[in-house]
């Protein structure tokens, strides 16, 4: 899952996930959403792939963060790994090299969604891509809406 930002400029409501590469706009919120899933799947550009946007919390009154839900984890992360690395003007050869790789194929495996990469190697290959990206896990804000989130059994409100 990734996170972005969408926020009113003017008449336009622009949807922003930076980590993708995805900028679009919108004459609404609901359409700046829309637009943001058509950027994303065309930047996946794989059969079948889908994603779903969603507001995840407000960050004033015309700011929303959203959420990105990917149909297939390893395509979005292909497609994160291929975007940092032309962004950063990196060779397959580079990223190899950086790697300690003897050949660029076991990471083009990763960038071509063949190889689906455990939570410590994708953050392995972005510090390579785009060292200054940061693989951040939590708590969704509304991961338990409406209700209120259930304490493990044993531990005692303070």
């Amino acid at each position: 899952m990734l996170i972005g930002h969408i926020e009113r400029h003017g008449p336009w409501w622009v949807a922003i996930c930076d980590i993708i590469g995805a900028f679009t706009q919108g004459r609404s919120k609901a359409e700046a959403i829309r637009n943001l899933v058509e950027v994303i799947e065309l930047r996946v550009d794989r059969a079948g792939f889908s994603a779903d946007v969603r507001e995840l919390s407000k960050q004033g009154r015309h700011s929303v963060r959203v959420l990105v839900e990917p149909s297939e984890p390893a395509a979005l992360a292909a497609a994160i790994l291929r975007y940092q690395r032309a962004h950063h003007r990196l060779s397959l050869a580079d990223v190899a090299r950086s790697l300690g790789a003897a050949s660029r194929n076991a990471y083009a495996a990763y960038e071509r969604g063949e190889r689906e990469p455990t939570l410590g190697k994708f953050r392995e290959l972005l510090g390579v891509v785009a060292p200054e990206v940061t693989l951040i896990l939590g708590a969704r804000t509304d991961a338990f809406p409406g209700s209120r989130r259930r304490r493990p059994r044993g531990s005692k409100v303070a």
